[in-house]
């Protein structure tokens, strides 16, 4: 579900237990924390997975529940993540959905949509001192900046999904990811979601996806 996760904390949160609940209402859901995360088990900050690692899990926990064959919906990094697994198994993607997603974050000569390097050291360097609190609420949901509940909500989710050490290890590897180069491989049904007002990845990095995955649709949404 993108940078860190906790599933047994996603039904606590209404609004994201409605959500869940939709999907699952036309489909069979299937949800994981990525290894080193949530409920899956913690492994040294050296150990954290890799983007290839992190396809892997995905197939394993495909092959674990018995499913042939799935349509992939990735948050954040979780975007690349799909992307690179439908390019690496086809047969195994029936369709990728990607929301606020990227093929590459940082901004770079040739890809100048991404986001400049010295902002997400400024936020790299803030986890250590405000992680647990409403550390990132204000980029990812600001209507709910001053909702107490959900402010307590999203700390508590924070601190069970990952430690400050392993946010920010995650955090620089996700910062070095760049799937542009397996777009053009991609034969499966590819829907990209972006909000136009996006804080965190700029809309334009999500028209990058789509432009570079043939017959993929690309849907900008308002906030």
């Amino acid at each position: 579900m993108g940078w860190v996760s906790n599933i047994d904390q996603f039904w606590t949160e209404p609004s994201f237990a409605r959500f869940l609940q939709r999907l699952a209402s036309f489909s069979r859901l299937i949800v994981f924390d990525k290894r080193g995360t949530g409920l899956s088990d913690r492994v040294a900050v050296e150990q954290l997975p890799s983007l290839e690692d992190r396809m892997d899990d995905v197939r394993a926990v495909m092959d674990a529940v018995g499913s042939r064959r799935a349509a992939l919906v990735g948050v954040s990094e979780g975007g690349p993540l799909c992307l690179l697994f439908a390019a690496t198994y086809p047969g195994r993607t029936a369709a990728v959905v990607t929301f606020g997603g990227y093929a590459r974050r940082l901004r770079a000569p040739d890809h100048p949509s991404g986001v400049a390097p010295e902002d997400r050291e400024r936020f790299i360097e803030r986890i250590p001192q405000e992680w647990g609190g409403s550390f990132g609420l204000a980029e990812r949901a600001p209507s709910a900046i001053h909702d107490e509940r959900f402010v307590r909500w999203w700390g508590g989710y924070l601190r069970s999904s990952a430690s400050p050490a392993a946010a920010v290890t995650l955090t620089r590897m996700n910062d070095a990811i760049d799937v542009r180069q397996v777009l053009p491989a991609i034969r499966v049904p590819v829907l990209v979601l972006h909000r136009r007002g996006d804080r965190t990845v700029p809309v334009a990095s999500g028209r990058v996806v789509a432009d570079g995955i043939p017959g993929a649709r690309f849907v900008e949404l308002a906030g």
